[in-house]
Parts: C-alpha cells; structure tokens; sequence
C-alpha cells in the first residue's frame, strides 16, 4: 500500500487548509485511514481517523470542531479539512492505514507540513 499526501503550507492563523492522501496498492475501502502530526521536538500524535464505511469517526479533542475527516472510497483518497488553524497545528501531518481498528497504522504516507503563523 503506497500512501502520497499532499495539500500542506503556510497560512496565517483562522485560516484552512485542505490535506488530502491518496492511496494505491491495495483495496483502499478495506482500510480504516488516520491523520497524525508530529510538532517539532514532540511526540507523532493522533488527529483524526475514519474506519472503511466512514460510519465511525475519532477525533482528538484538540482539533475537534475545527477538523472534519472524509473519504472518497471510488478516489481512493482520505481528506482532512481544517478550519479555523491555530499556530499550535503547526506540524508535519501523515496519513496512515490499517486494516484493523485495533491494530497499530500498518502503511505511512511521507507527511506533509502544515505551519501557521500568528
């Protein structure tokens, strides 16, 4: 499973951004698919994740109410809108699947940087 994330860049705070990753290799609908970020000198941390039927959605209560996942099953490709960016968003953001809701992200895309300003 290959994984290409795109959509990153620089914006100022309030601002939004749309990520988008797009998967090939495998039948994409049988993953479940996340976001994660990593800030510099921190820990990668969970954003956001949508299992195959995007009938179950996760949030981290940090980005709540700002971020919304989705997937286009027929693209093969998973997004993340966010909204309302604050500086603290500032970080690289991957795209990631797995085949189990229960099972650690089995398959990374390369990140993509988000950086907002003040």
């Amino acid at each position: 499973v290959q994984l290409q994330a795109s959509g990153g860049g620089l914006v100022q705070a309030g601002d939004s951004l749309r990520l988008s990753c797009a998967v090939s290799g495998r039948t994409f609908s049988n993953y479940v698919m996340g976001w994660l970020r990593q800030a510099p000198g921190k820990e990668r941390e969970f954003v956001a994740r949508i299992s195959w039927s995007s009938g179950i959605i996760r949030y981290a209560d940090s980005v709540k109410g700002r971020f919304a996942i989705s997937r286009d099953n027929a693209k093969n490709t998973v997004y993340l809108q966010m909204n309302s960016l604050k500086p603290e968003d500032t970080a690289v953001y991957y795209c990631a699947a797995k085949s189990r809701p229960t099972l650690d992200y089995e398959y990374w895309g390369q990140g993509t940087q988000v950086t907002v300003s003040s």
